[in-house]
């Protein structure tokens, strides 16, 4: 069944759980962009939930006799009432509902895995591979839950019902939308095998994105989100990238995404230049995780240095805690090679800020990045 304008009918077969995967993904672009059918629909939803809520056919039946000798009542102490005409099909609903048993509730499992390896016993890319169960009834849960927030919170944006591959971290580079994250994220094993990328912001909406460009060896991508009059907040950015190479011993910290929840982390650069001395690398004492690939890595005055991109493992000639990040200056090389250009912000507003405070202005750029494929 395409979506068509038969609301009702969409809005049966949506309570009823007979959507495939791809109606589904339909249907919801439909609500994003269309608010008058998003209104129909729910209200048609509210209706339906409201009856198969009720219980059975015959509970139902019932409670439709209870309302009419109401009315009749109503009626006779001639006081003014609301006639409901209950459409036929509701009864078609009301019938399937008192036979359709609960679907069960599946988890969805994480798993921190490594994505890409350069060398096995000193590095690894720390985007984060998601692993989904396969039973269709655990995906169709997932999808109809996205729905239904869209029905709640009112059109928000939402991202398609496909599965999560993996995910990263980000942070905007300009307040319109353009942001980075590492490109292995994106391209995991130098494969472009995505159906889209998301960005979930601080407040938890979701945003798709497009490719702009991207340094594979450098492991950097340009972004930029796809709403139109995007912003990630208000004014420009609090913070500035740096546009040459931290020192020696430089106290850094980290904001990222292991998990859905932000996380801080804080450390000093180990040595100025890279794994196996790249010199577009610093090596940080600092402890990540996987999914903090693409993490802003800022300095005490609240100047972006880098961007977080693997840890070390441990074996010989490495040390525990240690990670990777490349140099803002290999990403301010990548962005010089974007037909107009955009601008980067000249002003830092978090060198004077306590660490609480430049973490508090950061959350707000910071986010997750979410690859879909179905």
């Amino acid at each position: 069944m395409s979506i068509s304008n038969n609301i009702w009918e969409v809005a049966e077969a949506y309570v009823a759980g007979t959507l495939t995967e791809s109606e589904l993904g339909e249907l919801a672009g439909r609500m994003q962009s269309d608010t008058a059918f998003a209104k129909e629909f729910n209200e048609s939803t509210q209706l339906i939930g409201s009856i198969t809520a009720s219980g059975k056919n015959k509970r139902f039946k019932t409670m439709v006799g209870e309302i009419t000798q109401e009315q009749t009542s109503k009626q006779k102490s001639k006081r003014k009432f609301i006639n409901i005409n209950l459409l036929p099909q509701v009864w078609k609903t009301a019938a399937v509902a008192a036979s359709v048993a609960i679907l069960t509730s599946t988890i969805t499992i994480w798993s921190l895995k490594p994505a890409i390896k350069r060398n096995d016993s000193q590095y690894t890319n720390i985007s984060r591979e998601v692993a989904v169960t396969k039973k269709m009834q655990a995906g169709q849960q997932a999808e109809l839950k996205q729905l239904r927030e869209i029905i709640k919170e009112g059109n928000k944006p939402t991202p398609p019902p496909s599965d999560v591959r993996y995910s990263g971290t980000g942070f905007a580079l300009t307040n319109d939308g353009y942001f980075v994250t590492s490109n292995h994220v994106i391209h995991n094993n130098n494969k472009s095998d995505f159906d889209s990328v998301y960005i979930q912001s601080h407040d938890g909406q979701y945003y798709k994105a497009y490719l702009v460009t991207y340094d594979a060896d450098a492991d950097i991508a340009i972004m930029k989100v796809e709403k139109k009059n995007f912003r990630f907040g208000k004014g420009e950015l609090p913070y500035t990238i740096a546009t040459s190479k931290a020192g020696l011993g430089s106290q850094i910290f980290t904001l990222g995404f292991p998990n859905e929840d932000i996380v801080y982390a804080e450390g000093y650069i180990h040595a100025k230049n890279g794994i196996e001395g790249n010199d577009q690398q610093y090596t940080l004492q600092l402890m990540a995780e996987h999914g903090q690939s693409g993490s802003p890595v800022i300095d005490q005055k609240g100047m972006v240095i880098g961007i977080l991109t693997a840890i070390g493992s441990q074996g010989e000639g490495t040390n525990y805690g240690s990670s990777y990040a490349v140099s803002s200056k290999a990403l301010i090389d990548l962005m010089h090679k974007i037909p107009n250009e955009p601008h980067l912000n000249k002003t830092n507003k978090l060198s004077r800020l306590s660490r609480e405070e430049q973490i508090a202005k950061m959350e707000m750029y910071t986010f997750s990045v979410k690859v879909y494929k179905k």
